[in-house]
């Protein structure tokens, strides 16, 4: 292994610790676009043959346990044995596969339960919900359908709405979001994400209106940076200043923009937060019962989810396949979470 390579591991590793160290009693909110997560039986309403044994990945029902229990081990790893209250996840294909990861797989000793809802998209991924039923509880939820104006007959990903109760008493307006990924180019896919954007802020604001003080929590794989105009202009998530508490929004991942190397996601040679931890005021507001532990949102980088990257250098996402050949990881991103410091008055 180079130098450069077995640098950045032991950074990483390093890392790690130092998150584990500071979770303390505090509950983790994460967030995990999981990469394909599907049931090898196939469904005649959704373009999944790929993902059936006989499909062009020969997913079977070894490999597809395997991912399960892979699923199951970053969750249990980033809590040190005591997985997250609260996880929102991205492309999971459908109920099945996520009774499979509450009931089949180690998380069944946590007593999670989930919410999910069908949505349009033509591949049948959605987002979900999954929470720990002993530490909180879901008071409400709905799905958010989007449909683009300029282009009404395309399927897409709806947004995923609940609200949280946690042990102080006090409440989240959780979004899960899976925005329009950049296939097909960045420059002619932006409008799509522009308006998902234009519908969460919109789902923001409503509450707003009823509780100018709501605790409010945007996460997801929005397939755009912090700076892009999606985030800045249509969502208006803005950058975290103890100075700066007028704004509604504030995108936590900020906090990685100037850093090298770091990231959710890595695109050749680039790592960069295309998964995001959005919030509004109040969680920063370290008074209140439920507020994010030092404002900061944290990526769960642990060894076992990276391998050396031979062509661009340092370490890149060790995926379920590279390619068409499966290699049996994990996700072609990384987990992102926040600690949550929930005070009861």
């Amino acid at each position: 292994m180079k130098t450069k390579q077995i640098l950045t591991l032991c950074m990483l590793l390093c890392a790690s610790c130092v998150h584990a160290q500071k979770q303390n009693d505090s509950l983790i909110v994460a967030f995990y676009n999981v990469e394909n997560l599907f049931h090898p039986s196939d469904d005649s309403l959704t373009r999944d043959e790929d993902f059936t044994p006989t499909g062009a990945y020969h997913w079977s029902y070894g490999k597809y346990y395997k991912k399960i229990a892979n699923v199951a081990k970053v969750f249990i790893a980033m809590g040190q044995g005591s997985p997250p209250a609260v996880i929102g996840l991205a492309e999971i294909e459908n109920e099945r596969v996520l009774k499979d990861l509450c009931h089949r797989s180690p998380l069944k000793t946590y007593g999670y339960r989930f919410v999910h809802h069908d949505s349009p998209d033509r591949r049948g991924v959605d987002v979900a919900l999954l929470y720990r039923d002993s530490m909180v509880s879901i008071l409400r939820e709905h799905k958010v359908p989007i449909v683009f104006p300029f282009e009404p007959q395309t399927r897409n990903r709806d947004l995923l709405y609940a609200l949280v109760k946690f042990p102080c008493g006090d409440s989240i307006h959780i979004i899960v979001n899976h925005w329009t990924s950049r296939f097909g180019g960045y420059a002619a896919t932006i409008p799509k994400r522009n308006y998902y954007a234009d519908v969460a802020r919109q789902l923001v604001d409503s509450v707003l209106s009823e509780n100018a003080s709501a605790n409010i929590l945007l996460m997801g794989d929005f397939n755009d940076y912090a700076t892009d105009e999606s985030m800045e202009k249509h969502l208006r998530a803005k950058k975290y200043s103890p100075d700066n508490m007028e704004d509604t929004l504030f995108n936590l991942m900020y906090h990685f923009v100037n850093q090298n190397n770091v990231g959710s996601h890595k695109h050749e040679d680039f790592w960069g937060c295309l998964d995001q931890m959005i919030v509004s005021h109040s969680l920063l507001l370290d008074e209140n019962c439920l507020h994010i532990a030092q404002h900061q949102p944290h990526i769960f980088q642990a060894p076992f989810l990276l391998v050396p990257d031979e062509k661009y250098g340092g370490v890149k996402t060790f995926r379920t396949f590279l390619g068409p050949r499966y290699i049996g990881g994990y996700a072609d991103h990384l987990p992102v979470y926040i600690l949550l410091e929930d005070v009861e008055n």
